[in-house]
């Protein structure tokens, strides 16, 4: 059957592939005996503040959601099963998922761990689009036992909206005629790329819902969000120029700095002056091309030219300086091996885009902070008894060590 006249003759047809409940999905694909249960990928069970990353949709139904602290959901549902999030078999379950998608066609872009764009423009071969998008729902679910939901739509804005509509397993056409019958009387929030923070910016202006958005004047968006403001107009108007980019994420597969040593030292005091400074570096780098990573590199070149490198593969996405220079300094005391050193660098592998994963990141930057929460309190106690400077941050902290003891036998 010739599918030709089911295509455009101009623009492009594109499909956003999104995983259901990935985490948890992968999880009951690995061990089957999951499946069909209320089932939450969280932190340690034992500490009460730790939170849902994300769960099930047998657990969704009992009213169990992302950001809810363990200790309601167990209150929700006392057999909840709880499972600490196991990156490598995530990972491991992407790259599978990706390979397969890459048989439906080339122009593929995976915008992260679990989701991505497709541009089916030239695929009439394969079918219809919507035959296309069954057919790889079907196939996803079958090979890896993974269900997916599925938006087609003339651009990627669209096709992200519209995947979100139909969960588990649904398949959505979104065209933009259809917007201001589909998507106008939407709270603006709702609208892919607008956070909690902008749409407060933006209700204050009395801009309430998605169409509100689409007529406002632009040079009053512009003044509220800079040049992001007109960029959402068009949005919320169905109009988004971006193609979908297979080399996007890989033009930038590894980030690093590196600084060589005035002369050969082996004062830990410079060396972690040093591994802060790199570590601030690449963690602006990383936040202006809006990425996040998964392995913290450090590199050490001695005296006699020797080089060592040691990486170290994180429980979660990071992009700060705190987090970075955290894992390279406990790297650098686990390796160094006591020799004179002349260079020192960090590199950031494993990259992924925030604006994507950014939702994973904040989730887990979330319970680390409320873990460090009590030392927080307990070092501004101090500074507000003996002044700002009674603690130093980055390398001095690591020459406290008293005080450190302190506080890990106070809240260990």
């Amino acid at each position: 059957m010739d599918t030709r006249n089911m295509y455009p003759k101009k623009g492009r047809v594109i499909l956003h592939v999104d995983m259901n409940s990935f985490y948890a999905s992968v999880e009951a694909a690995h061990d089957p005996s999951l499946k069909g249960k209320p089932l939450a990928i969280a932190g340690n069970e034992k500490e009460r503040k730790g939170i849902i990353i994300t769960c099930s949709y047998e657990a969704r139904a009992l009213g169990i959601h992302t950001t809810m602290p363990l200790w309601e959901a167990k209150r929700l549902c006392p057999d909840l099963i709880i499972k600490q999030p196991n990156f490598e078999l995530y990972r491991n379950a992407s790259f599978t998922l990706f390979q397969l998608l890459s048989q439906f066609t080339e122009i593929i872009q995976p915008v992260s761990i679990d989701e991505g764009y497709l541009d089916i423009t030239d695929c009439h071969e394969l079918g219809s689009p919507l035959m296309i998008a069954e057919t790889i729902r079907r196939e996803v679910l079958q090979q890896l036992q993974l269900p997916c939901s599925i938006g087609i739509a003339p651009n990627k804005f669209l096709a992200k909206m519209a995947s979100d509509m139909k969960k588990p397993l649904g398949i959505t056409v979104l065209r933009k005629r259809d917007v201001p019958y589909v998507l106008w009387n939407q709270p603006v929030q709702t609208m892919h790329g607008i956070g909690t923070k902008t749409a407060e910016k933006l209700n204050s202006i009395g801009i309430v819902t998605i169409g509100d958005l689409a007529r406002a004047e632009e040079g009053s968006l512009r003044e509220l969000l800079g040049i992001n403001g007109p960029v959402l107009k068009q949005k919320a108007n169905g109009i988004d120029e971006r193609h979908v980019d297979p080399q996007r994420i890989l033009e930038f597969k590894t980030i690093g700095n590196s600084r060589t040593l005035p002369e050969d030292t082996i004062e830990e005091a410079i060396v972690f002056e040093v591994l802060e400074r790199l570590a601030e570096m690449v963690s602006s780098r990383l936040k202006k091309r809006k990425l996040i990573t998964y392995n913290v590199q450090l590199t050490v070149k001695y005296y006699n030219r020797r080089l060592m490198t040691r990486s170290k593969q994180l429980n979660h996405p990071v992009e700060s300086e705190r987090d970075i220079f955290s894992a390279v300094c406990r790297l650098w005391k686990t390796h160094w091996d006591g020799d004179p050193v002349r260079l020192l660098g960090i590199t950031a592998n494993d990259l992924a885009d925030k604006e994507n994963e950014g939702k994973q990141l904040d989730l887990f930057s979330f319970e680390e902070d409320a873990k460090e929460e009590p030392l927080l309190k307990v070092m501004e106690e101090l500074r507000m008894k003996f002044g700002e400077h009674a603690i130093q941050k980055g390398y001095k902290q690591l020459q406290e060590q008293s005080f450190q003891e302190m506080l890990q036998q106070k809240y260990s």
